[in-house]
């Protein structure tokens, strides 16, 4: 089967974490958005259909379209072998997904605090107080939570899951969006940044990252570098 991922071709945002999923499964898929008239297609999806999607990121396999990051690699996770077997561990995973689809959900809010509709330099006040309470409290209590349970090679053990696919990703946004903090918070949470590290040298996510189908973080997606909200 060839997987259809629909996501606007411009940022890496949530659609970011499906696509380091199907890499790492050496996936067939097209992201179709990012081919002529993609637009338009994703447009007429999310119009029809008996289970419309209410926004990007959704998958097509096959008949079956899957929206929700989170849904999305749960599917993905048992048919592609990103996930444990045992139906409690699949449940693991998807719970840490989930609490990292909290945390980009608040990394999102350092930014746009007030209104997705307003522009950043309407809410420049409200992102700055916001943002301090984001690095001061918030990355430290979801960085040490992961750093808590990473007792193994990965967080569900001694194979890689999405859900260390997806604490890379929030890794490198917190690079790119906080470049000051995030020196602090890799010499605190090792294992977090180790996780990082091992997933970047893993053949087809190195591969991925070196290739033109990587989108560079800009200040358009989630994660998005004003150096005003980096911190002390």
């Amino acid at each position: 089967m060839r997987y259809e991922l629909y996501y606007w071709p411009d940022i890496q945002g949530r659609g970011e974490f499906v696509r380091l999923a199907l890499e790492e499964a050496g996936a067939d898929y097209v992201d179709v958005v990012r081919g002529r008239g993609g637009v338009a297609k994703l447009q007429r999806l999310m119009r029809r259909g008996d289970h419309p999607a209410f926004a990007p990121p959704f998958l097509k396999a096959g008949r079956m379209m899957v929206a929700q990051t989170a849904a999305i690699l749960l599917y993905l996770g048992e048919r592609e072998g990103l996930a444990p077997r045992a139906a409690a561990q699949r449940l693991w995973v998807h719970q840490l997904q989930l609490t990292i689809a909290d945390m980009v959900a608040e990394v999102h809010d350092t930014h746009h605090p007030i209104a997705s509709s307003l522009y950043y330099e309407d809410q420049r006040r409200e992102a700055a107080r916001r943002s301090r309470h984001f690095v001061a409290e918030r990355v430290p209590k979801f960085l040490g939570y992961f750093e808590n349970i990473l007792r193994r090679p990965y967080l569900a053990g001694r194979s890689v899951s999405y859900a260390d696919l997806s604490l890379f990703q929030m890794m490198a946004g917190l690079d790119y969006a906080f470049p000051r903090s995030a020196k602090r918070w890799r010499r605190k949470f090792v294992r977090c940044a180790a996780l990082a590290e091992r997933v970047a040298d893993r053949p087809r996510i190195a591969a991925y990252l070196a290739s033109d189908r990587r989108i560079p973080f800009n200040t358009m997606g989630i994660f998005r570098h004003y150096p005003e909200l980096d911190g002390n």
